[in-house]
């Protein structure tokens, strides 16, 4: 081994002054603002060529802004209407579709707190689906859950079963913490 190369040396010099010349990411303690630059607002950088920096418009700070929370950074997410179950989307759905499935089979299931809490508003739909009991809503249902016997059963029982319940047809009690994770669990049920 002859040691590191001019490139490798350039390359550890290149890391090291970005690591200085680079702004915190997100915000900690008060928000400062920068005094205005003498500098065009939002513009490109260079012509045509491949390294292409955009620099910030007056008095706004370069940072991102996030929320810290035990040493990590997270980018704040409003209005978050989809638990994301730290799955990407197609398994997600896939995740939902086969509890929601095995819910409806059999009544009562076991699973997280965060899983329990998602699986509501699919459950929820589906026997709404089953109350209004056209062909079009059981096309739909069967679209979503995976066993089509249990569909039909789902539309034969759910008007009798849940006719005086305008919705709320899931409960969710709590139960012991997972051994091993001490992830927060819960039974979700039909009523």
């Amino acid at each position: 081994w002859q040691g590191p190369t001019k490139l490798t040396r350039a390359m550890a010099f290149c890391m090291s002054a970005l690591a200085i010349a680079m702004p915190p990411v997100g915000v900690r303690g008060a928000v400062t603002t920068r005094a205005p630059r003498a500098q065009a607002p939002m513009t490109l950088a260079g012509s045509m060529s491949s390294s292409v920096s955009l620099r910030p418009a007056d008095g706004v700070d370069a940072g991102v802004f996030g929320v810290e929370s035990g040493g990590k950074w997270f980018m704040i997410s409003h209005g978050r209407k989809v638990a994301r179950l730290h799955r990407p989307a197609d398994q997600r759905k896939a995740l939902l579709r086969n509890l929601t499935t095995d819910l409806l089979r059999y009544g009562r299931i076991t699973t997280t707190m965060a899983r329990a809490k998602a699986l509501r508003k699919p459950v929820e739909h589906m026997i709404q689906l089953g109350k209004d009991g056209t062909e079009h809503k059981k096309r739909q249902a069967e679209a979503y859950i995976f066993d089509k016997t249990l569909v039909t059963a789902l539309f034969e029982a759910a008007p009798e079963r849940y006719a005086d319940r305008p919705g709320g047809y899931t409960r969710i009690v709590r139960t012991l913490r997972r051994r091993g994770d001490n992830a927060e669990m819960a039974i979700i049920e039909l009523l």
